[in-house]
C-alpha cells in the first residue's frame, strides 16, 4: 500500500476544500493534501459558465470557473499538494488515515494530524421523489444536463419542463433558452421560491417563462422518450387537485428537487449527524464530534452561494490547522444552539466556548417566508443580538453574529419573529 503523510488532509478539491487547504497553509500548516476524486480540482464549478459567483467575497462578478480558478491558483502558489483520480474508501478518526484509491498508485493509505471532509453534494434523483410512470429517455437531473450542455457540448432537449424552482434549475432555464429550445415551465411544489429571487428576475421573468407554484408533476407520459408531463396544483397537504390536472407536450424533464450532502464517509466513521440537514454536527470551528475531523461547505449543510461556502471552509481550514499544530483554543464549556420560532437549523450546531471573547455567525434558513422580520439570539433571558430583515425566504441563507462572551446560558436559541 503507498504511503502519505501530512499536516492536514482535505477530501475533495471542490470550492470548499480548495477554500480550506488556502486556510490551512496561510495558518501556518506545512503539508496540506487535497484528495480529488475527478481528474481536476474546482468541483461543480467547473459546468457554471455562468456569471453572478464571487459578489460578496471577491467584490465582482466572475463565472464559476473563474471562482474556483482564483483558489486553485492560490493553492498551488502556497504549496498545497495534490492526490487526483482518487476515490476515498474511508475515514478513519481513531488512527487519523484516509484510505483511498488512486489510478497511479493504486490502495493508498494518507496519515494526517487533521482531516477536513468536503466532499459537497450530490442531486435527488427522479428515484428520490418518485414520479409515476415509465421510464423514457429525456428526463434528466439540471446538473446533469448542465455538465452536457457546457463541458460535453450536448444538447439535451428542444421542449423542456423543469420540476422544482431551485438555482439549478432556474439558470439551466436561462441556459437552454439561450441555446435555442423552448422552456414550456417550471413547476414548484411548494407557495415559495426554492431558489433565490435574483435568479427568478434574470432567469425567468427576463425570458418570459412561466412558473406554477404550488404545483406538481402528476405523471410523465411516453416511453422511449419523453412525450409529456401531467401537472396539477396541490392542496395545503401537497397533494395533486385531480380536477386542475393539465398536459403539456415537451421531449425533457429537469428536475432541480434539492440537494444530498455527501456524507456516506462521514456516517462510515461514526461521526454525529444533523437529521434536519444530513450533514455532520460542527462547532464554530468547524470540528465534529471527532475531534479531529472538520467538516465545511454543502457537506455540512446546502448552501445557496459558493461565496458563503468559502468563507466557512476557510473557517475548518484555519482551525484544522490549528489542530494539527496544537494550537487550537480550549473549551471551558459546550453550549447547544437551538432552532427557536421560523427557524429550520443552525449552522454551526454547538459552540465550545473558550476563556477568550469570540465572536460567532450562525447561518440559518427559515421555516417559512416572513415580511418586516427581526432575527433575535437569546442565551436564557437575555437577547444579546438583533438583526432586521425586510423579508426572509426558506430559498435564501440568512445569518446573525454575537460575542460569545454574552453567553451566560448552555444554550443560544435564534428565532425569526414578525415585527408588530
Amino acid at each position: 500500500m503507498y504511503n502519505f503523510e501530512c499536516d492536514v488532509a482535505i477530501v475533495g478539491g471542490g470550492p470548499a476544500g480548495l477554500s480550506a487547504a488556502v486556510a490551512a497553509k496561510k495558518e501556518g500548516a506545512k503539508k496540506v493534501l487535497i484528495i480529488e476524486r475527478d481528474e481536476s480540482i474546482g468541483g461543480i464549478l467547473q459546468q457554471c459558465i455562468h456569471p453572478g459567483f464571487g459578489l460578496s467575497y471577491f467584490k465582482e462578478e466572475l463565472t464559476g470557473p473563474e471562482y474556483a480558478g482564483r483558489f486553485a491558483k492560490e493553492a498551488v502558489e502556497l504549496g498545497v499538494e495534490f492526490l487526483l483520480n482518487s476515490m476515498v474508501l474511508e475515514v478513519n478518526e481513531n488512527e487519523n488515515t484516509v484510505i483511498c484509491v488512486n489510478s497511479e498508485h493504486g490502495m493508498t493509505e494518507v496519515k494526517a494530524k487533521s482531516i477536513i471532509l468536503a466532499m459537497g453534494c450530490r442531486e435527488r434523483t427522479r428515484a428520490n421523489i418518485m414520479i409515476p410512470g415509465a421510464r423514457p429517455a429525456g428526463v434528466y437531473t439540471a446538473g446533469s444536463a448542465q455538465r452536457l450542455v457546457n463541458r460535453q457540448n450536448q444538447m439535451v432537449g428542444k421542449k423542456v419542463v423543469i420540476l422544482g424552482s431551485g438555482d439549478i434549475g432556474m439558470i439551466m432555464a436561462r441556459r437552454m433558452t439561450l441555446e435555442g429550445a423552448e422552456v414550456l415551465a417550471v413547476i414548484e411544489l411548494m407557495d415559495y421560491l426554492a431558489g433565490l429571487t435574483r435568479n427568478k428576475v434574470q432567469c425567468l421573468d427576463d425570458f418570459g417563462i412561466p412558473l406554477y407554484l404550488s404545483h406538481t408533476i402528476t405523471k410523465i407520459d411516453g416511453y422511449q422518450r419523453v412525450k409529456g408531463v401531467y401537472f396539477a396544483q396541490v392542496d395545503e397537504n401537497k397533494k395533486p387537485i385531480k380536477e386542475t390536472e393539465k398536459y403539456i407536450e415537451c421531449d425533457t424533464l429537469l428536475l432541480s428537487v434539492g440537494l444530498l450532502p455527501e456524507n456516506e464517509l462521514t456516517r462510515k466513521a461514526g461521526i454525529e449527524m444533523n437529521p434536519i440537514t444530513n450533514g455532520p454536527k460542527v462547532n464554530q470551528y468547524m470540528q465534529t464530534s471527532a475531534e479531529s475531523v472538520f467538516a465545511c461547505g454543502n457537506v455540512v449543510h446546502v448552501n445557496d452561494l459558493v461565496d458563503n461556502v468559502s468563507t466557512e471552509s476557510m473557517k475548518a481550514g484555519k482551525f484544522a490547522a490549528q489542530y494539527a499544530m496544537g494550537t487550537l483554543p480550549m473549551a471551558t464549556k459546550k453550549v447547544e444552539n437551538v432552532s427557536g420560532e421560523n427557524v429550520r437549523y443552525l449552522c454551526p450546531h454547538s459552540l465550545s466556548v473558550a476563556e477568550e471573547n469570540e465572536k460567532v455567525t450562525l447561518y440559518f434558513r427559515v421555516l417559512h417566508p416572513e415580511l418586516n422580520a427581526t432575527i433575535r439570539v437569546k442565551s436564557g433571558d437575555e437577547i444579546i443580538a438583533t438583526k432586521k430583515r425586510q423579508r426572509v425566504n426558506p430559498g435564501e441563507m440568512e445569518n446573525i453574529t454575537f460575542d460569545t462572551s454574552l453567553v451566560k446560558d448552555n444554550n443560544v436559541v435564534v428565532e425569526v419573529v414578525k415585527e408588530a
